[in-house]
């Protein structure tokens, strides 16, 4: 059966979310970054762009090409809230529905043509939802036979553009394609390519299929498809994804520290984060890796598997402490990351010891106060000092499943005032 796939991609996703809740910020140059010093934009709006800031570049570097942008910390709360809103938006539509990042989602509509009358009609419906719920912001959508054409399609026309690719115009659109325009060719697999003397999708089709198996292996296969414009992945609704193969968190710090208990402090913070993801999904892992990446970016990993599966937050901290200290810091480390792998799932352990059972019963209940309130609502005693990230949102996020993290922002505690009534009697009040 001939498939209709539909990729949306938010425009200036970030950028336009906050132009939208600040009339201020409308027809200005926006770059939206993290909070620490050492942040990066996230997402400049199309006014800054026309400066040449692009995603990646350091708030300096952008306000050296702009010097009238405005920076703004990014709000991740609302950009996932945001983000489910869209994808409710889109289930209207058709059931089969991926989120592909936090501004990006593949629609199948095969199924749905016939209700709505054509893949265009559901593609400005959808564009006038989009306006009619959050005014201001815009996508741009590409229709294809596949994943790989439609989301070539929505690259090609932007802002608010609405591209469609016909099984009999492919050949003739990817002959002078560059094959950096395929996706999941980035700027070293584009180098790897040159050295082959291939720039373009119609010499990447040519090439002999041992060539590109001999230096790539078996992917080396699948670029040539690519370069034919065929691509037979499905659309994969939340729930149905494969297996995580692991689960992990990293955090650029602030400032280069050399403190080690500072650092244990934030591997017990990225261990926790880990070990929510892990009991979220009904995952557990044997093997857990310790990142240090130090002042002159060279980056050392280690890992150590155990004999137990874990998903315990403790125990994952307790192995990357061990890693910790049995190797030597050089030099001030900026960036700690923590991973598990190595997993399985829904693996049934009855805990035979009272103090077992005991740990288990407050994991659950920590983890359930944090589903409902946000992260680290309530932690370990050594973490309410902990690293505060905020602005900055991992691109594998998802609303569901083992890639989401819950980006709640706890309200601030009320101050209560101590009142004495006439009486002499006291009373309490919330301010």
């Amino acid at each position: 059966m001939k498939r209709t796939i539909m990729h949306i991609d938010m425009n200036a996703f970030f950028a336009s979310v906050e132009q939208q809740v600040n009339p201020a910020l409308r027809g200005k140059p926006v770059a939206v970054i993290g909070s620490n010093e050492r942040t990066v934009v996230t997402t400049a709006s199309y006014e800054a762009r026309a400066y040449g800031v692009k995603t990646g570049m350091t708030k300096y570097e952008a306000q050296r090409l702009c010097p009238p942008i405005i920076l703004v910390a990014g709000d991740t709360s609302r950009y996932t809230d945001t983000c489910r809103r869209l994808v409710g938006i889109y289930q209207q539509y058709t059931p089969v529905v991926e989120v592909y990042s936090i501004d990006e989602a593949f629609l199948d509509i095969t199924g749905s043509i016939l209700l709505f009358e054509s893949a265009v009609a559901i593609a400005h419906c959808i564009k006038e939802d989009i306006r009619r719920h959050f005014g201001r912001l815009t996508c741009s959508v590409g229709i294809a036979p596949n994943k790989l054409l439609a989301k070539l399609g929505s690259d090609m026309k932007k802002p608010d553009g609405l591209v469609i690719i016909q099984q009999e115009d492919v050949e003739r659109l990817m002959e002078p394609l560059p094959v950096n325009a395929l996706c999941g060719i980035g700027s070293r697999m584009e180098k790897h390519l040159i050295d082959m003397g291939i720039t373009t999708c119609g010499e990447l089709k040519r090439a002999s299929i041992h060539a590109l198996r001999g230096r790539f292996g078996i992917i080396g296969e699948r670029f040539k498809l690519m370069a034919q414009g065929i691509d037979t992945s499905p659309v994969i609704p939340a729930g149905q994804e494969p297996d995580a193969k692991s689960v992990g968190h990293s955090m650029t710090l602030d400032k280069d520290v050399s403190d080690t208990e500072t650092l244990e402090r934030h591997i017990l913070q990225l261990s926790e984060m880990v070990g929510r993801r892990l009991r979220r999904g009904g995952y557990a892992g044997r093997t857990v890796t310790l990142t240090l990446r130090y002042h002159d970016f060279h980056t050392v990993t280690k890992r150590n598997t155990v004999g137990l599966y874990m998903s315990h937050s403790i125990d994952i901290f307790l192995v990357a402490r061990e890693i910790f200290y049995a190797g030597r810091l050089r030099q001030p480390v900026r960036l700690v990351g923590v991973s598990v792998s190595n997993l399985t799932k829904h693996l049934a352990q009855i805990p035979l010891f009272r103090s077992d059972r005991d740990k288990q019963a407050a994991t659950r209940a920590m983890d359930e106060i944090n589903n409902r309130y946000g992260d680290f609502c309530i932690t370990w005693g050594t973490l309410t000092e902990r690293y505060h990230h905020k602005g900055v949102i991992s691109p594998s996020w998802r609303p569901d499943g083992i890639k989401y993290v819950n980006l709640s922002v706890q309200k601030p505690k009320r101050k209560i005032d101590t009142v004495t009534r006439k009486d002499g009697s006291n009373a309490s009040r919330n301010t």
